[in-house]
Formats: structure tokens, C-alpha cells, sequence
């Protein structure tokens, strides 16, 4: 459980949300914290993407699609699948995921 001005927010046990709805900037920037991350404009970029896609789709953003953002959007243009695990360098599941509020998805592309 991650406790977030005053509410608790149910996490797995491998600290995923449980109800990604939940999810929201402060949440996020404690998903982050715990996972030794200070969230700069990029990481919000990607985490803003990350939940509009699952808005739009109701799942979680392949790497891939990320990757796409970063280079397009985000003008990273052939750097950006190494952005991204700039990032989060402990990989997009682990952390990425993870702190846009994800579930913990089962298997998919890394990128």
C-alpha cells in the first residue's frame, strides 16, 4: 500500500497499482521516488503519453509506441529507445510502467 495525501492507493506485491485508475501525479512522484527516480520534464512526457494511450485504448503502451513518442514528439528522433532506458534505466516494465500506474503487464515487446 502507498499512502498518498491521506489515501491509500493498493499496490501489488511487486508494487504495481492495483486499480490504475488510482493513478495521478502524486502517486506517480512516490512510485518514482521508490524507485530512487526524480521525475524530470522527459519522464513526464513519457508518462503523460503512457496514460493517455491507456485512456484511449484501456492497455498499457508497448515500448515500442513509447519509443515512437519519444523520437516524434519528443524529438529524440534515433536516440530514443536509448532515452528511454535513460530514463528508466531499470527498464520500461519495471519502472516505467510502474510509475504511469500500469498493472504489471504479462509479456510484450521491450522495445
Amino acid at each position: 500500500m502507498l499512502k498518498v495525501d491521506g489515501t491509500t492507493v493498493e499496490l501489488d506485491n511487486e508494487g504495481y497499482l492495483i486499480r490504475p485508475d488510482e493513478w495521478n501525479r502524486d502517486v506517480a512522484a512516490q512510485l518514482a521516488a521508490h524507485e530512487k527516480l526524480t521525475l524530470t520534464e522527459d519522464h513526464w512526457g513519457v508518462l503523460e503519453f503512457m496514460r493517455g494511450y491507456y485512456e484511449e485504448h484501456q492497455i498499457a503502451a508497448d515500448a515500442r509506441f513509447v519509443i515512437k513518442h519519444l523520437a516524434e514528439a519528443m524529438g529524440y528522433g534515433g536516440e530514443a529507445r536509448r532515452r528511454l532506458f535513460e530514463l528508466f534505466p531499470y527498464g520500461y516494465v519495471q519502472q516505467a510502467c510502474k510509475i504511469a500506474g500500469m498493472k504489471r503487464p504479462r509479456a510484450w515487446s521491450t522495445g
